[in-house]
């Protein structure tokens, strides 16, 4: 334990010190893994392939704020549905359309959240994001999980279905556009898991600001077993074919990786909790008190013998060794 808060103690000051470099990699690599994730799932527009315009971009997005990665995104999805098909482009238009009358209204400044929650998908862990959410964030941090849901699964249905939809006949473009926004619209799992999510976030957030001990620890494990229950009793009732395995090992790594990540933003030391009372003229207080737990990093002492301390000392040993004589 000691060890890990002198690693945590060492990544702080590392990036107090260098944060205004860290940001701007950080926001490169970020928006770098995501064009090229959408190049390498969609790429149906060949032009956005040049690994060129994809290092300029991200590029870009490392020195503007994060809402302009949540737009390039967008408009690379965009453009790569738009060569596949006008029926995705208008039921992603349509997904658009929610994202910017909920997201935007509820939870504006969540674009981390908005981005990372699709590419968790495809990295197997979404579980992680309620629990991170709730831990991290508010409430309406849940509007910007359930945004990300529904638009993975419309990214979703469109590479499943590519073959289909790039091969139709034009003359049945209504009949399509129908097609697409049934499978959207009636897709339980995504109903399933976005309902999971947003509730898994409230009750994230709702424990982990109780004042009982190891609340936020507590918090996640109360997440991940509702989250597990919550997508197993959707599973039963409306028979949307999760992978059993998959939702009970993808949960548990969420919930290992959130405990991480809350372990390096603060750990609190309750064995040191203290309770105080007081009152002023209008209110009497009740305030308990928990320590942050963290250890100083130990400091390195260097010690430098210049050339001419190094004369001196050999000078006096040779003086000392003839005196000896």
């Amino acid at each position: 334990m000691t060890n890990l808060l002198v690693m945590r103690e060492y990544i702080k000051s590392f990036y107090a010190k260098y944060e205004e470099f860290i940001v701007p990699v950080l926001k490169f690599a970020l928006a770098l893994i995501l064009f090229v994730t959408i190049n390498s799932r969609l790429g149906y527009m060949e032009a956005l392939n040049n690994p060129a315009l994809v290092l300029v971009a991200a590029l870009l997005c490392s020195f503007l704020p994060l809402g302009m990665t949540v737009f390039l995104c967008a408009a690379f999805l965009l453009a790569h549905v738009v060569a596949l098909s006008l029926e995705c482009t208008a039921v992603l238009l349509l997904a658009y359309l929610f994202i910017l009358v909920f997201y935007f209204r509820f939870s504006p400044k969540s674009h981390l959240i908005l981005l990372l929650t699709p590419l968790l998908f495809i990295w197997k862990i979404p579980y992680l994001m309620p629990l991170a959410a709730g831990l991290f964030g508010t409430p309406a941090t849940a509007v910007a999980v359930v945004c990300g849901v529904v638009l993975y699964y419309v990214l979703s249905y469109v590479t499943g279905n590519a073959a289909a939809l790039g091969g139709a006949e034009a003359d049945s473009m209504l009949q399509r556009f129908r097609d697409v926004t049934a499978g959207v619209a009636q897709n339980r799992e995504m109903m399933i898991v976005a309902a999971a999510f947003a509730i898994t976030v409230l009750l994230v957030y709702g424990i982990r600001r109780m004042s009982i001990n190891y609340s936020r620890a507590i918090s996640v494990l109360v997440g991940m077993l509702a989250d597990i229950v919550i997508l197993l009793v959707g599973d039963l009732m409306y028979d949307a074919n999760f992978a059993i395995g998959s939702v009970l090992l993808g949960s548990i790594a969420g919930a290992v990786l959130a405990l991480l990540m809350q372990f390096f933003h603060f750990n609190l030391d309750y064995a040191r909790t203290e309770k105080v009372q007081f009152e002023d003229d209008e209110y009497y207080y009740y305030v308990k008190a928990v320590p942050k737990m963290a250890v100083a990093a130990p400091e390195k002492r260097v010690k430098r013998i210049t050339t001419q301390r190094a004369n001196q000392s050999v000078r006096r040993s040779h003086t000392r060794g003839r005196s000896g004589k």
